[in-house]
């Protein structure tokens, strides 16, 4: 999930927990979940584990440490853009791979990685530990959900207030004259969150109304821009000193993430809002590459991200929220993160059948 840089329904098939079992090198990565948060005590050999993930990816340091105290592996993080741009980067040296884990492919692209064989069988020990609808999203799949957001409409409240305009309350207001050429969008071709917001106009509209939407949006002045960072940072009038779009595509954590970064004297109240009809779920998850040389440290990588430690630490660095059930949110979060009664979701088989159609027709609509 390419987000703030200031930032699926079965069980998982018997193939996969055997595999998971029973990999190659043995079962080391199941203890190596469980010592993480205990005392001191290193598992493997000094090595060190390449983390393939997006640019928004992060996590602090002393987590990261203490990982590698634990174990004796060091985490080297490579960050390759949005995720849509890691996933096709990891595509394109499929069993060959660049670095031995990957974070950040999300239910949107999963279809894409597991049709290249991005991973290798592994999914990590605690995934019992998983909200239930996130561990079930995508059966059979090499892949573990590390953490959820809402894509969703976010809104620059400043300016609607200093301009006199009433905000935006839902997707078909977007396509109103009075909001022409204030929406900023990401293209789905490049950036998750863009194809995310893509689908969800595709679960609203439908197959056969989603491309008449867009051209509406077309008409009404939508600017598309490559990635999230272009649009939150860049044109979005309020997440950046020059931007002048006060509507853009970006997560309904993305409030919270203003208070935290904000220059002290820190305000008690954001000034961007969630626009809450139109929110698509996404997922995100983590995967042993396949063809790594360091299967096993990268199996204990993968469940270090679902443990209690790391995923605490995922709301305040990542701004999404974890997916182990019962991780406490910090107050930040639970104040000003908005929490969509409904958020849009479509089957992950019907993304996986249509979505290099869908991205392709819609780029005939909007940018040709």
């Amino acid at each position: 999930m390419a987000r703030l840089t200031f930032v699926v329904g079965a069980t998982v098939s018997a193939l996969v927990l055997a595999a998971c079992a029973g990999g190659s090198g043995g079962g080391s990565a199941a203890s190596t979940a469980a010592d993480v948060g205990s005392p001191p005590a290193a598992s493997f050999a000094p090595v060190t584990v390449t983390l393939l993930a997006h640019d928004s990816f992060a996590v602090s340091q002393k987590v990261l440490d203490a990982f590698t105290a634990r174990t004796g592996i060091t985490v080297k993080v490579v960050t390759g853009g949005d995720a849509g741009e890691v996933v096709n980067k990891a595509v394109l040296t499929a069993g060959h791979p660049e670095g031995d884990v990957l974070f950040g492919v999300d239910n949107t692209l999963l279809s894409r990685a597991v049709d290249a064989r991005l991973f290798a069988p592994y999914r990590a020990q605690a995934l019992g530990e998983v909200r239930p609808e996130l561990a079930g999203l995508v059966p059979g799949y090499a892949v573990t959900p590390i953490d959820y957001g809402d894509v969703c409409v976010n809104l620059d409240d400043r300016w609607f207030a200093a301009h006199g305009v009433a905000e935006p309350q839902t997707l078909a207001d977007l396509t109103d004259p009075k909001y022409k050429g204030l929406l900023v969008v990401e293209n789905p071709a490049t950036s998750s969150p863009g194809l995310a917001f893509l689908l969800a106009t595709i679960a609203r509209s439908g197959d056969s109304g989603y491309l008449d939407y867009w051209k509406q949006l077309r008409a009404n002045g939508v600017q598309v821009v490559n990635g999230w960072t272009e649009a939150y940072e860049g044109a979005f009038s309020g997440g950046s000193q020059g931007g002048t779009k006060p509507i853009v595509v970006s997560y309904a954590s993305s409030p919270p993430a203003e208070i935290v970064y904000a220059k002290d004297p820190k305000p008690t109240r954001p000034s961007t809002s969630v626009m809450t009809d139109g929110c698509f779920r996404q997922v995100e998850f983590a995967g042993v590459l396949r063809g790594t040389e360091h299967e096993q440290a990268a199996r204990a990588l993968v469940d270090w991200m679902l443990t209690e430690a790391f995923q605490a630490d995922v709301p305040l660095s990542m701004f999404v929220f974890p997916a182990r059930a019962g991780t406490p949110l910090p107050e930040v979060f639970q104040k000003f993160a908005a929490t969509p009664k409904q958020p849009l979701t479509l089957p992950p088989a019907d993304i996986a059948k249509n979505r290099q159609r869908w991205v392709d027709d819609w780029t005939s609509a909007v940018l040709r």
